[in-house]
């Protein structure tokens, strides 16, 4: 245990949360996501939610400043009749950041080049998310 780290970040996700690099991206995946078959890197987080999992990952990682859009979520399918309120979620908790919307194939294929997908229990549909990692700047503090 350490102070400071919220305790849904297990040590492998922390792990890989300090080797991904600025422009490495990864995906916080829902429980309907295939991402078993996505990735090489793959963290379990099954029971948490990606809002809970948001709230210890982004006091820790910077998301990219030098692009428009750092956060990327899969548009609902034409014809599909489902809400997406969690979308309002992120974005209190992101603030004024903005989100690129990919189409749902695209997701996939993007999902195969992130650094890595953490599989959690989020059960809302469209939930899944791609975060783009950015740097630490000068001056910032790196103590908490």
């Amino acid at each position: 245990m350490l102070k400071g780290i919220s305790p849904l970040l297990s040590p492998e996700l922390v792990k890989i949360l300090m080797e991904m690099g600025h422009g490495d991206e990864i995906v916080l995946a829902d429980a309907h996501f295939p991402a078993a078959s996505h990735t090489s890197r793959l963290i379990r987080s099954d029971g948490i939610t990606i809002p809970a999992l948001l709230d210890a990952i982004l006091p820790l990682f910077p998301l990219d400043q030098y692009v428009q859009e750092p956060l990327s979520l899969m548009q609902v399918v034409e014809g599909d009749r489902v809400e997406t309120p969690i979308w309002g979620v992120y974005q209190e908790k992101v603030g004024s950041t903005s989100f690129e919307y990919l189409e749902r194939f695209d997701f996939y294929e993007r999902a195969k080049q992130a650094y890595a997908i953490v599989a959690t229990g989020e059960k809302s549909q469209y939930a899944n998310i791609i975060l783009k990692k950015g740097v630490v700047l000068d001056g910032e503090d790196h103590s908490n």
